[in-house]
């Protein structure tokens, strides 16, 4: 059971960062790498509800489950462009120390993505770790399903 619903007892606040994952989604950044970046942000801080959610979405938008599968060890796998790593090298980079991306990193992101998909990039990363820091202390569940 969650600890507080925050949509509930702050739904000013909520709703700005929902308007916030809605300018996001509306942005030039591919929608699978965006829940790529979820996936792996999410596994990284631990939350349940958002690897949860963001897995449900990205098979939504037909990603495959073998590279959901292997998104944990993306550098070993095969599956993903040269984008994706970019992204998902920021992703774990930025999630795990924020002053934590290298110069090897960025510019990765920056051959890979023009400079308005980096910016949306980077506001994916900080959103989704804004959720994740929502969502796992407050111990949300995810619905259950089958």
């Amino acid at each position: 059971m969650s600890r507080l619903n925050i949509a509930e007892v702050a739904p000013e606040m909520y709703k700005a960062f929902l308007h916030t994952e809605q300018v996001i989604s509306k942005g030039p950044l591919d929608a699978v790498v965006r829940e790529l970046v979820k996936i792996r942000g999410s596994q990284l801080n631990g939350c349940l509800f958002c690897i949860d959610m963001h897995i449900h979405e990205a098979l939504r938008l037909g990603e495959t489950q073998d590279r959901i599968y292997q998104l944990s060890a993306w550098r070993e796998s095969e599956l993903y462009t040269d984008a994706e790593r970019a992204a998902l090298a920021y992703a774990e980079a930025a999630t795990e120390r924020p002053d934590g991306v290298s110069d090897e990193v960025w510019d990765a992101v920056a051959a890979a993505f023009k400079p308005e998909q980096a910016a949306y990039l980077v506001a994916q990363v900080a959103q989704i770790n804004l959720w994740n820091r929502i969502a796992a202390p407050m111990h949300t569940l995810p619905p259950k399903r089958g």
